[in-house]
């Protein structure tokens, strides 16, 4: 049995990991959080790690440089689901996959990266006279704009057509829109777990491609499924499209 351990345990991500880690038939190993050990005999993420057959992560980007260190000096794979992650992160990520497996991904939800694909797909097919804008609400609380998985979105539209400049402050410019751009906006309000449309707009025609999260358990569900599928992996830095074989 495949033995998890959670980094940010006492978040409400860490806790839905917790859940759906002995839905699907795996072990919590133990759970670290910022104020110390919350589940498991382990007094430290070092521990933690050593202990683990593959870690989990949702704590927070401060956190993330020592979790990898302990996770690469126990040879302990590990999945990180934190996002608003900056380039110092994914740099610290790469060197950390020198020597473990790594997965990293700004949404763990299945239908979230399958989503990503049709978007690439779509940007690639169609022409720059094709405007590509997306829109996310998420609840209140959270702290990043665009979300993760909106620039993730936007990341992939770009892919699709060979690269194109992002806006994400439109208030106070007076300009008609660039063309090739992609725009985005963002909501925040109630207990909105995460709506994603990316909207691809021509003259006299529009395609909405989205996503609705109901639950923040379809991305713990997610993040397990990585996990497992991780644990057994050589060095190297991952994705969910590897899991979803895209």
């Amino acid at each position: 049995m495949t033995s998890i351990g959670i980094l940010g345990a006492g978040g409400r991500m860490g806790q839905a990991i917790a859940a759906e880690t002995g839905a699907a038939g795996a072990l919590v190993a133990g759970g670290i959080d910022r104020d110390g050990p919350l589940t498991g005999p382990y007094e430290s993420i070092t521990d933690l790690a050593g202990g683990s057959d593959v870690l989990v992560d949702f704590s927070s980007p401060s956190a993330l440089q020592a979790n990898l260190n302990a996770a690469v000096a126990a040879g302990t794979p590990i999945v990180i689901g934190t996002t608003g992650l900056g380039a110092e992160h994914h740099a610290a990520i790469d060197v950390a996959a020198g020597s473990v497996a790594v997965l990293q991904a700004a949404n763990t939800s299945l239908g979230v990266n399958l989503l990503t694909h049709l978007v690439e797909e779509a940007a690639r097919r169609l022409g720059t006279d094709w405007d590509i804008e997306v829109l996310e609400m998420h609840h209140r609380h959270k702290l990043d704009a665009p979300s993760g998985t909106a620039l993730l979105l936007g990341e992939a539209a770009a892919r699709g057509r060979g690269g194109a400049k992002s806006v994400t402050e439109r208030m106070g410019v007076l300009a008609a829109r660039e063309e090739g751009t992609i725009g985005y906006a963002s909501l925040r309000g109630g207990s909105v777990a995460g709506d994603h449309q990316v909207i691809l707009a021509a003259e006299g025609e529009r395609i909405e491609i989205g996503h609705r999260a109901e639950t923040r358990a379809i991305f713990a569900r997610g993040a397990v499924k990585a996990a497992l599928w991780l644990a057994s992996k050589p060095a190297g830095r991952y994705s969910m499209a590897d899991v979803l074989g895209l």
